[in-house]
């Protein structure tokens, strides 16, 4: 988490439009499917291990990773030394109002966090949001349209967007802004928020297919060495 943080705030000072992604299994195997994604998270400047299958899929490769990163907890804790400094962020995603719910409660709870925009994702046209990003010129801007889209938005509008460093989290903005909750800790502690995901919603089901492929497509990897 420290080296993490660490190289976002040097990439915030830059001002190049680099970006952040945070795989899970589900996002490596969409990725094996659409080259678009994969060279979008191939492209990253930062990619978190978001999922502990991603730790696990690794060490099991050899290629052993540190931790699991969590991107809200990325989120929360980048959010802490930006307020330090007096840095500013840009929420684009989630449905109407729920960005600025969370730019509401983000002032509030990380005091000296500066706000500067907030669009929803329900847009077709790309051209006046990156216009609205543009004049804030954020050093962060929080990118939560749902993967593959957050991935595939944030490769294809890097070299038109004036800001530091951008970061696709998912649903993050739902729980920043308060109107969903994390698992309880007892759950995250066990690695099991992927579960109570889905018990809380279990629509997801179809999605979660993607873990025992995943599972499947490591130990391939390892026993017979496929792609």
């Amino acid at each position: 988490m420290a080296e993490a943080t660490e190289k976002a705030l040097k990439l915030m000072e830059r001002k190049d439009a680099a970006y952040i992604v945070t795989p899970n299994p589900e996002i490596v195997m969409l990725s094996r499917q659409d080259p678009n994604l994969l060279s979008a998270v191939n492209h990253a400047s930062i990619v978190l291990p978001d999922g502990i299958g991603i730790v696990k899929g690794a060490k099991i490769l050899g290629t052993p990773l540190k931790e699991k990163i969590p991107g809200i907890e990325f989120a929360e804790t980048l959010f802490s030394l930006m307020a330090k400094r007096r840095m500013s962020v840009f929420l684009l995603g989630a449905k109407p109002q729920v960005a600025e719910e969370a730019a509401r409660h983000l002032k509030e709870r990380f005091k000296g966090l500066n706000v500067v925009g907030t669009n929803d994702g329900y847009f077709t046209d790309d051209a006046p949001v990156i216009e609205k990003i543009n004049e804030a010129s954020p050093d962060l801007l929080l990118v939560c349209l749902g993967a593959p889209k957050q991935e595939l938005w944030m490769q294809k509008n890097a070299p038109l967007l004036e800001v530091g460093l951008m970061a696709g989290l998912g649903g993050s903005m739902d729980v920043f802004a308060c109107v969903a909750e994390r698992a309880p800790e007892s759950w995250r502690k066990l690695n099991l928020e992927w579960l109570y995901r889905l018990k809380e919603d279990p629509s997801r089901a179809g999605r979660m297919m993607n873990l025992p492929k995943f599972g499947f497509a490591v130990v391939g990897k390892r026993l017979f060495g496929k792609k």
